[in-house]
């Protein structure tokens, strides 16, 4: 593979990953804060 290709692939890797990482940070940033009562129309 060329330089240009790696280079290429490192940053779509590590946006990829990043991306998974921030994602899963913020579920469990946010499912700490749970809702009194929850009410569903159906």
């Amino acid at each position: 593979m060329s330089t240009s290709a790696i280079i290429m692939m490192l940053i779509a890797m590590t946006i990829l990953w990043g991306g998974l990482a921030l994602a899963i940070w913020n579920i469990t940033r946010s499912s700490t804060e749970q809702p009194e009562s929850v009410q569903r129309d159906l």
